[in-house]
C-alpha cells in the first residue's frame, strides 16, 4: 500500500487507467470509456462534497470544474516537459 498521499494518488491514477484500458480492450470505443470515466469522477466528486443525498450548488459545480481544469493544465505541462526531454535525448 502506498505511504504518502502522492503515492496513493499515482497508484489510483494507474489503476483507473488500467481499468479503462481493459474496458477499451473489450471493444468499448475510447470516447465512450473516457466519457464513462468523466461521469464516474463527477458522481464521486459530488458524493465527496455532498454525501449520498447531497448535490452541488452552482458555485460547487464551478469549484469542481475549476479543479478539473487545473488538473488538465498540470497534465499538459507534464506532457510538454516529457516531450521536450525526449527531444533532447
Amino acid at each position: 500500500m502506498a505511504d504518502t498521499s502522492q503515492e496513493q494518488h499515482r497508484n489510483s491514477v494507474e489503476r483507473f487507467i488500467a481499468l479503462a484500458n481493459t474496458i477499451k480492450d473489450e471493444g468499448v470505443p475510447i470516447d465512450v470509456v473516457s466519457a464513462g470515466l468523466m461521469t464516474a469522477s463527477g458522481v464521486y466528486a459530488t458524493f465527496m462534497v455532498g454525501g449520498n443525498d447531497g448535490g452541488l450548488t452552482a458555485s460547487g459545480v464551478d469549484k469542481v470544474a475549476a479543479k478539473y481544469k487545473e488538473e488538465l493544465e498540470h497534465i499538459q505541462e507534464v506532457k510538454k516537459a516529457q516531450n521536450a526531454q525526449q527531444s533532447e535525448d
